[in-house]
């Protein structure tokens, strides 16, 4: 028997030895992916699956006694180990493939601890415990699979700290004085101070729940398409027809009166198709009401991303003078472009049915006898709908005589969609714009395909990005994510301006045909939209012959510069005056800096 104690001493030395090491791993690495929970998908992916497996072999440790070691915990040790080697040597992750591995574990092994706390063979406190910390694992595990592009914040950081206080357990009981063997490993934590465990597990269910409740609430905060926008059974073939129309009050201005309206336009291949808009007016006066054709900027990929479906449907465009535009006495029409409100695809950064949908927008809005339109319209258009306002006077004189143009104010437009993206790399949440453009690219044209430009491992950022309004809470989310993963912001394996891409990418930049008075006004800070990019554009414009007044702001960035305080704002009221008063503009190029 004395030969027998030493030997069992020594092993126990060593064991202690093996779980001081081990413990301090898991605490290092679970405070490594707390740090960093959305590293670049690479280093992510080495750092969950290590933590899956140090994860196992920590419920591996935990066992005083391998007779007594239950199936269940054998079973959660093999499931962690096996999920961590499957998240280390499989190629390509995705985000999603990650979040799904880590909720799936945490599932299965919520489930199994609560089952464990069930059994009645450990102490009452572990018991509850046991429960408590089972089903804070099950709530992290199924948000994990509901939402995982947002949730692998929360996921990676309570993964992280389920192995930060694993790991400083193990280490405590590995360099603490040893005591009797406890009658079950649940218990082991608790030998001392039983309350700290269950105290621990219910803050761990506490967090759970919360992260769920603000789940829910971002949720609820994405708008909702309703039945207006549903198209009847028989479209009319011409466009420009007024389907339906009814009042409308979100953000309209004190002194107007507002309706949306359902209408026909043209689609990429010519065939009849429904968008929707918003028609302002002033509520008092004799009607005849100028008419601001107004294009929106970036709002979304996705038929919720309507500007007449989000809680500000006018500064959610960039539209941030209405009030000004109502009490100058002119009338607003605002087109949702296609797929916005109706199906899509939404023709994101694609000029000719963007312009066709803005014009197609004012022929139905005059149908709206109420409003009282006069025949005079000015374009104006931000951004992306900037760009779509170049198009429009390229097109209006052919597509649509009967909507003549008393002039075109483009500002920050994406006049080169070449440019642009290749400007989006530089642009902290640029991947969110180029998300948009992938997927309007890649479902208005057969050629155009994602697998041959999105890196591996981002196709499922990509989708996610691409669901969600530039306004809605979850984009938040999500841009934190994507803004997380700074080894590899990028979303391209190849770049954009390539192969087919880049030859539709430069098909969409607007020809030098614009019939009406043109203004241009840019930013020279702009950071979306660079000044070089614009300068090149209009002096194309200018060497083709185009008439063209551009204005260059010192200082102001992209939405800045429409914003009430700029510069412009006064300037674009003034000069959109000039042009409903029928005044000559100087022909040629004018270039001046503000």
């Amino acid at each position: 028997m004395s030969r027998i104690r030493p030997s069992l001493s020594r092993l126990t030395v060593r064991s202690r030895g093996v779980r001081g090491v081990l413990g301090a791993l898991a605490a290092a690495l679970g405070a490594s992916i707390v740090i960093r929970p959305t590293a670049s998908l690479g280093v992510l992916a080495v750092l969950i699956g290590l933590g899956c497996v140090v994860t196992g072999v920590l419920e591996l440790a935990a066992a005083r006694d391998p007779q007594g070691f239950a199936r269940s915990r054998m079973a959660m040790v093999a499931l962690w180990v096996a999920g961590g080697i499957v998240v280390l040597v499989a190629p390509g992750l995705t985000v999603r493939a990650i979040a799904v591995a880590v909720g799936v574990g945490l599932l299965i092994n919520g489930a199994l601890q609560v089952v464990s706390g069930c059994s009645g063979a450990i102490s009452r406190d572990a018991r509850v415990a046991s429960v408590l910390l089972g089903l804070a694992w099950i709530g992290f595990g199924a948000l994990a699979l509901a939402w995982p592009d947002i949730t692998l914040i929360v996921v990676g950081i309570a993964f992280g700290a389920r192995l930060i206080i694993g790991g400083i357990v193990t280490l405590w009981h590995a360099i603490r004085p040893p005591e009797p063997a406890p009658t079950s490993p649940d218990t082991a934590s608790a030998a001392t101070h039983p309350w700290r465990r269950t105290v621990a597990a219910a803050v761990a269910l506490a967090v759970a729940v919360a992260a769920g409740t603000v789940s829910a609430l971002i949720r609820q905060g994405s708008p909702v398409v309703d039945v207006f926008y549903a198209p009847p059974r028989d479209v009319p073939a011409q466009a420009g027809q007024l389907i339906r129309f009814e009042p409308f009050g979100r953000g309209v201005p004190e002194g107007a009166q507002a309706w949306r309206i359902l209408y026909t336009t043209t689609d990429g291949d010519g065939d009849p198709a429904v968008a929707s808009g918003l028609v302002v007016t002033p509520r008092d006066g004799a009607g005849d009401w100028p008419v601001i054709n107004w294009l929106h900027g970036t709002t979304g990929f996705a038929e919720q991303c309507a500007p007449s479906l989000l809680p500000e449907p006018f500064t959610a465009g960039a539209l941030m003078v209405l009030p000004q535009v109502i009490e100058h006495g002119w009338a607003l029409v605002a087109t949702d472009y296609l797929g916005l409100g109706t199906a899509g695809p939404h023709p994101y950064l694609i000029g000719v049915p963007s312009a066709q949908a803005g014009l197609d927008a004012v022929r139905a809005a005059r149908q709206v006898s109420e409003a009282r339109l006069g025949a005079k319209t000015v374009t104006w258009g931000h951004s992306q709908g900037g760009g779509a306002a170049l198009w429009t006077g390229s097109l209006a004189a052919e597509y649509a005589p009967d909507v003549p143009l008393s002039g075109v104010a483009a500002m920050a437009p994406a006049s080169d969609p070449t440019t642009l993206m290749e400007n989006l790399g530089n642009v902290k949440g640029g991947s969110v714009f180029a998300s948009y453009a992938v997927a309007g690219y890649t479902a208005w044209y057969p050629d155009v395909r994602g697998s041959d430009y999105i890196r591996p491992g981002a196709e499922g950022i990509t989708r996610q990005l691409a669901g969600r309004c530039l306004s809605e809470p979850a984009m938040l989310a999500s841009v934190l994510v994507v803004l997380g993963l700074s080894a590899d912001p990028d979303i391209f394996a190849r770049s954009p301006l390539e192969g087919a891409f880049g030859v539709r990418l430069q098909q969409n930049t607007p020809p030098p045909t614009v019939t009406a008075p043109l203004l241009i006004a840019q930013g020279a800070a702009d950071s979306i939209v660079p000044r070089h990019g614009q300068d090149a554009f209009v002096t194309g414009l200018c060497d083709a012959g185009q008439q063209v007044d551009y204005r260059v702001y010192a200082g102001a960035d992209h939405m800045p510069l429409v914003e009430p305080g700029s510069a412009l704002i006064p300037e674009l009221f003034a000069w959109t005056t000039a042009r409903f008063g029928g005044k000559p503009v100087a022909k040629g190029c004018v270039h001046t800096s503000r």
